[in-house]
């Protein structure tokens, strides 16, 4: 007897287009944390917007999107716009738009302070409905530059040595050579 495989079907277009409400499960911590974003006053965020030009992303969605990107370990501006393209659970914190890494990065310059303290208080609310695991969110990013690379963490005897070798090296391939 054969065995009958589920078709993989790629090319049958939805009838209706999917909901973002069924792209996760209930308990999923994207929907959490668009609950407590929508929950936080953000008027200090949206009245500094001048309504001119393009239509701007609403600040809950771009700091729900830093959040969940921060608690997952998702950092980059360019990581998380293309995260808003490739997982279920970014697509359903932005509602199925994409903003791109310049408009997350600039929102994050722009309201760096801002964000602190709301992620501060996102953070007690989670910790105050026990569902807060310490060391799951971090929020620093910093890159530094260090020279701590195997030809820079020499001890000084051992670069003695490496000296000594390759002059013998050298002199090896000189009478050879």
């Amino acid at each position: 007897m054969a065995t009958q495989f589920i078709l993989i079907d790629r090319d049958t277009p939805y009838i209706l287009p999917p909901c973002v409400q069924d792209y996760l499960p209930e308990d999923h911590m994207a929907r959490f944390v668009v609950e407590i974003v929508d929950q936080l006053d953000l008027r200090t965020l949206s009245a500094v917007y001048a309504g001119k030009g393009k239509r701007p992303y609403h600040p809950a969605m771009l700091l729900a999107l830093l959040f969940y990107g921060y608690a997952t370990g998702v950092f980059s501006s360019r990581k998380l716009e293309k995260a808003t393209h490739d997982s279920m659970a970014f697509k359903y914190i932005c509602a199925n738009e994409n903003p791109d890494h310049d408009t997350i990065n600039s929102f994050r310059k722009r309201f760096g302070k801002e964000i602190e303290s709301l992620f501060v208080e996102i953070l007690v609310l989670a910790q105050t409905l026990g569902l807060l695991k310490l060391g799951t969110v971090s929020l620093d990013g910093t890159k530094i530059k260090a020279n701590a690379s195997k030809h820079k963490a020499l001890s000084w005897d051992y670069a003695n040595q490496l000296e000594a070798q390759f002059k013998q090296e050298v002199e090896t391939f000189d009478e050879t050579g």
